[in-house]
């Protein structure tokens, strides 16, 4: 009789595993105990990415299809879900499409504008002298025109479409990103560290993108993520005024100026947008609240 004992082999690999995972996880319930409205706020903006993300796919109709259901149709689960419009189009499914042009307008728009606005601050902050002056000059005439004017002002110059109308709201974003940037690069560039790479002989390049932008690099989410609500607000104004991307794409702005003279016997058809960019504006902007008390060492340990 053979009385061979094998050893058993132990895998540590759950536990392990769990471990890894508690540690990525922490940081995020800290998080949601600390800051509920940002943790409540990022939760909408994840809702209402999935939701625009597929929208073709969860759209019950096609956005533009006359007589689905009966003119200035209620709310109903069997039909139209958020009943239907003056032309008998799905509002819900216009909703969907709608709010992928808002979602994808607001991101990109904040994001280019103070993308390029920063990186006009980084070199208008380091390089300071004439370069400091002739950029902020610019940087002074495009605060001078409010945001909605500019953007007006731009649409009336371009061809309408997509592409333009991105363009015409994150042109009045760069003075943001080029003051706030510029701001935290002048102060960075006298830190000791900055002085140590540039004595050992590093250029200006590369203490720039190694030492200067990473220290910006919060200030730039938190600016960008709050300006997305703005962003969000002013395309559906200027669609709205009928100024934003032409028909047959819907927009939620052209949503609410063809309900505004139903609101009396319809308001179904002009509460549904409505809701929709209150929600994704509040979403966005206590979202940023909170990444800004966390990113922000000097506001760390407040309200908590």
């Amino acid at each position: 009789m053979n009385t061979t004992r094998f050893p058993v082999a132990v895998f540590p690999v759950p536990q392990t595993v769990s471990r890894t995972a508690w540690r990525r996880l922490q940081p995020l319930i800290i998080f949601c105990k600390r800051k509920p409205l940002g943790a409540l706020g990022a939760g909408l903006i994840l809702a209402l990415v999935l939701l625009g993300t597929f929208g073709p796919l969860l759209a019950p109709y096609d956005p533009d299809d006359i007589g689905i259901a009966k003119k200035y149709a209620l709310p109903s689960l069997h039909s139209t879900l958020l009943g239907a419009d003056q032309f008998g189009r799905d509002v819900f499914s216009r909703i969907l499409y709608g709010a992928r042009i808002s979602l994808l307008v607001g991101v990109v728009a904040s994001s280019a504008g103070t993308l390029l606005g920063g990186i006009l601050g980084l070199i208008s902050g380091y390089w300071g002298g004439k370069t400091d002056a002739i950029i902020q000059r610019f940087v002074d005439i495009l605060m001078s025109f409010p945001l909605i004017i500019l953007a007006l002002t731009l649409l009336t110059a371009l061809n309408r479409s997509l592409a333009t109308v991105i363009v015409a709201i994150g042109v009045p974003f760069i003075p943001y990103g080029a003051r706030v940037v510029r701001a935290s690069t002048m102060v960075i560039k006298e830190s000791q560290y900055v002085e140590a790479a540039r004595a050992i002989g590093c250029g200006d390049l590369r203490i720039i993108l190694r030492h200067i932008a990473p220290g910006c690099l919060s200030l730039y989410l938190v600016l960008t993520t709050g300006l997305i609500g703005v962003a969000i607000i002013t395309e559906s104004a200027l669609g709205f005024l009928g100024l934003s991307i032409p028909p047959p794409m819907p927009t939620l702005g052209s949503m609410l100026a063809e309900a505004l003279a139903l609101l009396m016997f319809a308001p179904h058809v002009a509460i549904a947008p409505g809701v929709f960019i209150t929600l994704a504006v509040f979403a966005f902007n206590v979202f940023g609240d909170a990444l800004r008390d966390v990113l922000d060492p000097r506001l760390r340990g407040r309200g908590q």
